[in-house]
């Protein structure tokens, strides 16, 4: 049923555009790792978890995965408190379980296991309103690499500039 505004907008003509969802990106984390492979997972978040996401409130930063006890779960990432929820607000530095296949867990442990890899948050989205996050399988950065995607950041930047 739609209220007498929305009704009167639609008889108007007036379209009201869907808000768009919040995109959070791990740049420090394309800057402090090589990215090797990357998969898309479901995260198990509760209802105030959610809110906060939608309204804008996370870190990526710190975050990573650690398989325990057979399930991938996304440790020190941290969602704040939902301002409006009160007494029934979530723990904000709790551990959240991922969800993918058990093929694609067992893939992903045993490419982890192997020295100097690690599961890294690189992205986390919506898609068709369910929270998702691109988890990547990365290996540390060394200085020089770093330097170098510095260098080619800067050229890339000054190319631009001089053809426009």
């Amino acid at each position: 049923m739609k209220s007498k505004t929305a009704r009167k907008a639609a008889a108007a003509g007036e379209v009201k555009s869907a808000a768009k969802e919040p995109t959070f990106d791990n740049r420090r984390a394309r800057y402090e790792y090589e990215k090797l492979e990357s998969l898309e997972v479901g995260v198990a978040l509760s209802g105030t978890e959610i809110k906060s996401v939608r309204n804008g409130n996370l870190s990526l930063n710190e975050g990573f995965a650690r398989v325990r006890d057979g399930e991938l779960w996304l440790v020190n990432f941290t969602i704040p408190p939902y301002k409006e929820a009160s007494i029934f607000n979530h723990e904000p530095g709790r551990p959240r379980k991922l969800l993918l296949h058990k093929e694609q867990l067992e893939r992903l442990t045993g490419r982890a296991a192997e020295k100097g890899l690690t599961l890294i948050p690189l992205r986390l989205y919506f898609k068709r309103g369910r929270v998702k996050l691109e988890l990547g399988l990365m290996r540390g950065k060394k200085i020089w690499d770093k330097r170098r995607t510095i260098a080619d950041r800067d050229a890339k930047r000054d190319l631009e500039r001089a053809t426009s």
